[in-house]
């Protein structure tokens, strides 16, 4: 039924573009010079509608439609890049805010002194996990320390994995007897607000080894469903990992995929600036990335994509 209500609302949308192109193909033929600027200014909005639309043709792959779960680690740099994390949460909650996706926080380890150790987010809405997978890999800030007390200028990473929500559960089988189930208390930053309860959650994978923690519900029941959601997902990527790896093989072209060091810099000092070092791509204005706007960023890592698996299905 999601499924269905997607398509019914893609279709009903497009049937609205046709039609606002057939109401102002009419406008132009009737050549009354007094309509000419509410026709230029209703191409121009359709441009720029088909253009957006035109950005979605890019998000391919089974699950690029849909839910997203994504989580973010802090990396080298202490209580700096535990802050860092901090401030790329509310980065990608002002982002799906301003999108209108629905966000759920699934679970949260605090820092000792500031910031988030690990966060994982669940983000709701069409195309989610297509416009989010670009923000998978290393990212890096540059700025004067708060936390210095000469104030000195620091770089901190903070690492983002971006997974797809397995909408059917028999898409991902997991064996129960796989899996070693931990309960424990949950607390909050420093050890405050300990619950009386073993309410959090620890799932460990045994065949593969992944654990998955969850315990920002005050339910053991809650907790254990998100950390299965968050494990499903995890499966998932490894089992399209080596689909991917064993076609690629079959055309000899097998590379393993790293991320590299990092994916974007975003400077705060000595100047202000976002760049994403796979595209080159930059935005001068950091502060207002870090309040949300990431479409160009996303935009342009899509359109680069899209142009390499033109120019490698030509050369074919």
């Amino acid at each position: 039924m999601k499924k269905l209500a997607r398509l019914r609302d893609e279709v009903e949308d497009w049937r609205a573009v046709q039609q606002r192109v057939n109401d102002a193909l009419e406008l132009a033929q009737l050549d009354d010079e007094s309509l000419r600027a509410d026709l230029e200014k209703e191409i121009q909005s359709l441009e720029t509608e088909l253009e957006r639309r035109e950005l979605k043709v890019m998000l391919s792959g089974p699950h690029a439609q849909g839910d997203a779960l994504l989580t973010i680690n802090a990396g080298a740099g202490g209580t700096d890049s535990q802050d860092w994390a901090a401030m790329l949460l509310r980065m990608y909650l002002r982002w799906c805010e301003n999108h209108g996706y629905e966000t759920e926080i699934l679970d949260t380890t605090e820092g000792e002194e500031a910031g988030i150790k690990t966060v994982t987010i669940a983000v709701n809405g069409p195309y989610a996990y297509g416009y989010l997978r670009p923000e998978k890999g290393v990212h890096r800030l540059v700025r004067l320390s708060p936390f210095d007390a000469a104030h000195r200028r620091h770089t901190s990473f903070a690492q983002v994995e971006v997974l797809p929500q397995v909408e059917d559960e028999d898409e991902i089988e997991i064996d129960p007897g796989d899996l070693r189930i931990d309960t424990y208390r949950s607390a909050g930053a420093g050890g405050q607000n300990v619950q009386k309860n073993d309410t959090a959650v620890r799932i460990t994978h045994l065949p593969t080894g992944i654990v998955v923690t969850c315990q920002n519900e005050r339910s053991q029941t809650q907790n254990r469903e998100n950390a299965m959601r968050v494990l499903r997902a995890r499966l998932l990527e490894i089992q399209q990992e080596e689909q991917e790896k064993q076609l690629a093989e079959l055309r000899g072209e097998y590379t393993k995929a790293e991320w590299g060091s990092q994916i974007r810099s975003y400077v705060l000092h000595p100047y202000q600036m976002v760049k994403d070092h796979r595209t080159d791509f930059e935005v001068g204005n950091a502060l207002g990335v870090l309040e949300g706007d990431l479409d160009g960023l996303i935009e342009a890592y899509l359109r680069a994509m899209m142009g390499n698996g033109a120019s490698q299905s030509n050369e074919k």
